[in-house]
């Protein structure tokens, strides 16, 4: 579809979505007094004809007059209220449902009972008609009340989650038993960020607050794995001073995610396209963070040594990134007792890791954000994410191998989270 098409297509979409709501406005709004009733008109296609001008200007303006923030947020002040309105609709749907059926029932009634019955969510009708109570004059109200409660809800929940929810870091505990473990790296502890996403954030000063918190941990080791910028090498610029900070006594070790390789925006050659992954490789090793590209490192600790594996972005999905290499950076590791791989997207394990690598204990990924929405209430867990992934957020196991999957540190497209919270996990290396 050509962006002359969505200049049309989309607002007329927009137009008969507010058309569709406007029906339960104006239903509730009915007993007012006229003057009332025309200030909520005024009010409510107000804010759409806002809501339109806004669109064709974000369709007109040169994407580089503004910056990727700003229509970040732009784009979000369009799609939000547009989106809660689609579950008011449903509800409103309902009513409309129930009237149809009404008047369907209405064809076989006597004129003054098929009156009653077609207008029976109206206020005018007697106490009772032919056996039809009054009773059910109130269930059209009700469904456009509820409409706009189930409309309201996810406004106001989504509104908060780009207020508090996009930097609201939760630390999550984790414990990690392997058989194999050396008695020396018993009780280590390695704190994992993922999907930092930085060409995303607009609040630096609490993304700082998210590093002081892990620092605060004190862990051993740190791992990160991917996506440190959108597509851009330089999203990342006016954070090195950031996450530079991000030290620990046996070293920060990072590798590269789907995002890392600029797939997504177009590049004026191939040249291009490579030198800014070759830009984001040189901001991980500004910040003093080791990153693997297809290699291994062995860790020594009190005497004894583990094999730690990092490849870049290895993903099985539709469409999905394939540019790293296992064989290549397992070679050498075979005789090491325990083995931690670093691969960004979940999809890795399944496809390779597990069919192929049946030594590798524990693989750390990121990737899916846990959709950045759903809901973590005690055992009950529930996101889009799962949907599209096997595993999408925290630990799994089979046999003897895990898979952590991190709920990602940033955000992209929509600028927060609901309910799935961003997170630092904080393991401990423990002997089974």
């Amino acid at each position: 579809m050509n962006r002359t098409a969505l200049l049309f297509i989309l607002p007329a979409i927009l137009l008969l979505i507010d058309w569709y709501v406007f029906q339960a406005v104006k239903t509730l709004s009915r007993t007012a007094t006229e003057g009332t009733q025309r200030i909520v008109t005024l009010v409510f296609w107000g804010f759409t004809a806002l809501t339109l001008v806004l669109y064709v200007a974000m369709q007109l303006i040169p994407p580089d007059s503004i910056s990727r923030n700003t229509r970040t947020f732009l784009w979000a002040a369009i799609a939000i209220p547009y989106f809660s309105k689609i579950f008011a609709i449903l509800i409103i749907f309902i009513d409309d449902l129930g009237r149809f059926f009404r008047w369907i029932v209405s064809l076989f009634y006597k004129p003054e009972v098929r009156e009653a019955v077609v207008d029976s969510a109206q206020k005018t009708i007697p106490d009772n008609v032919n056996g039809i109570p009054k009773d059910a004059i109130s269930r059209s109200d009700f469904l456009m009340k509820t409409a706009l409660v189930v409309g309201t809800v996810p406004l106001v929940g989504f509104t908060w989650g780009i207020l508090s929810g996009a930097h609201d870091y939760r630390i999550r505990r984790v414990k990690l038993p392997l058989k194999n473990l050396p008695s020396g790296f018993h009780g280590m502890t390695i704190a994992q960020i993922s999907d930092i996403h930085s060409g995303s954030f607009f609040n630096k000063t609490a993304v700082r607050g998210g590093v002081e918190m892990l620092l605060n941990q004190k862990p051993d080791m740190v791992f990160f794995t991917g996506d440190l910028v959108n597509s851009h090498a330089e999203e990342v610029n006016s954070y090195i001073d950031v996450f530079d900070k991000v030290k620990a006594p046996m070293g920060v070790y990072s590798t590269l995610g789907n995002h890392d390789y600029g797939k997504y925006v177009q590049w004026p050659s191939a040249q291009a396209e490579r030198q800014n992954v070759m830009n984001v490789v040189a901001a991980h090793k500004q910040m003093g963070w080791n990153i693997m590209m297809d290699e291994h490192k062995i860790l020594e600790q009190n005497g004894d040594k583990i094999a730690l594996i990092g490849v870049q972005n290895l993903g099985f999905g539709p469409a999905a990134l394939r540019a790293g290499n296992l064989a290549k950076a397992y070679q050498g590791t075979a005789d090491y007792p325990v083995k931690l791989l670093l691969s960004h997207d979940p999809t890795h394990w399944d496809a390779e890791v597990r069919p192929k690598y049946s030594d590798i204990d524990v693989t750390f990924s990121g990737h899916t954000h846990g959709a950045q929405f759903g809901v973590e209430v005690g055992d009950v867990r529930w996101s889009p994410a799962q949907y599209f992934y096997r595993q999408w957020a925290g630990l799994y196991q089979e046999g003897d191998q895990r898979l952590y999957v991190n709920r990602g540190y940033g955000y992209i497209g929509y600028p927060g989270r609901v309910g799935i919270l961003p997170e630092i996990t904080i393991f401990e290396l423990v002997k089974a």
